[in-house]
């Protein structure tokens, strides 16, 4: 089967700046891919390179099996980072323009925009101009029009940008149902914890490389559960404190409130350490904390800081990040 894309040692720079290094993957027809990385990092110049709205220093893309976007440009839909909307434009009128565009045409277009629409709670702003609506409004609007034409390849820079949480909801779902009907899926974003919900595989990139290409599934296998928080049935006094911080996969323990965090050394496994704190002390609750798709980025990045003071400063966030209340496995 040919591949939606296929990215073979690419590189872009920008003067100075190195914004794509080396970047090389692929994805299978049918994939749902979450590009992702904080802002800056490469995902948008990488996807504009897909787009062929610029083009690599060197390297080589193909999409859908062409040389480049522009001779498959019917079979994808694109929302960019950067919105595209006509503004003067009333919105059941630009979206059947853009659906001409892409070769949509006839009796049935109409019904088409009507469906969408109403399908996005957008039925009752059909003619009213894009500038009146909100930055969200917009924002679904956008996605129609990326979609409409029912493209094989779908690739969305930043969707959930400007979205409340109800209409993120709405988005992610819309995402499901086209990767569901067969399409393939690549998304761009910062906010991990929306690709950790709705995407098959990630492809995380910092400083313009890829770091991380990896299945969710096995981004868990790789990446062990590295504290188990434990709320104690009664007060916990120094000598059995230091008793339990002396069980063995246990490298240190933090008192968090009425919690209790048991920072793991990693030579055990999270499920054996629980059951010895569960034999050593009585407790109204216990969890295996999962390191979330942000808490496995920072540590890659903490890993690959050049300075002492980055490295420091993305520690920080880590810890602070694993206390209570963080990502979770019961």
């Amino acid at each position: 089967m040919t591949a939606a894309i296929d990215i073979k040692g690419v590189n872009k720079t920008f003067g100075p700046k190195v914004a794509v290094r080396d970047m090389s993957f692929t994805i299978s027809q049918g994939e749902l891919i979450g590009l992702i990385g904080r802002n800056g990092a490469g995902k948008t110049t990488t996807i504009r390179m897909v787009m062929s709205i610029i083009f690599p220093d060197s390297g080589e893309i193909s999409v859908l099996g062409k040389r480049s976007a522009v001779e498959s440009k019917d079979r994808i839909g694109y929302l960019p980072e950067e919105r595209g909307l006509y503004k003067k434009m009333k919105v059941g009128v630009f979206l059947n323009y853009v659906a001409r565009l892409k070769g949509i045409d006839g009796a049935g277009l109409d019904k088409r925009v009507r469906d969408w629409l109403e399908r996005v709670e957008l039925l009752g702003s059909a003619k009213k101009k894009c500038e009146e609506l909100s930055k969200g409004m917009q924002q679904k609007v956008q996605f129609i029009a990326s979609v409409i034409h029912e493209p094989d390849l779908i690739i969305l820079d930043e969707p959930f940008s400007g979205l409340d949480p109800v209409n993120s909801r709405l988005l992610s779902t819309l995402v499901d149902e086209q990767h569901a009907a067969g399409r393939t899926v690549i998304f761009s974003t910062h906010q991990m914890s929306q690709a950790e919900a709705v995407c098959d595989r990630i492809i995380m990139v910092n400083d313009g490389n890829k770091v991380l290409d990896d299945t969710i599934a096995g981004i868990r296998r790789r990446h062990d559960p590295k504290t188990i928080e434990a709320e104690p049935l009664h007060a916990v006094g120094d000598d059995e404190f230091g008793a339990l911080a002396r069980l063995p996969g246990v490298e240190s323990i933090t008192r968090a409130n009425s919690h209790l965090l048991f920072n793991l050394s990693g030579r055990e496994s999270a499920e054996q350490v629980l059951a010895r704190i569960v034999q050593a002390m009585p407790v109204s609750g216990i969890r295996i904390v999962r390191p979330t798709l942000e808490d496995v980025f920072i540590d890659i990045v903490t890993q690959a800081a050049k300075t002492p003071e980055e490295r420091a400063r993305l520690e920080l966030i880590t810890s602070e990040r694993r206390g209570p209340g963080g990502s979770a496995s019961d």
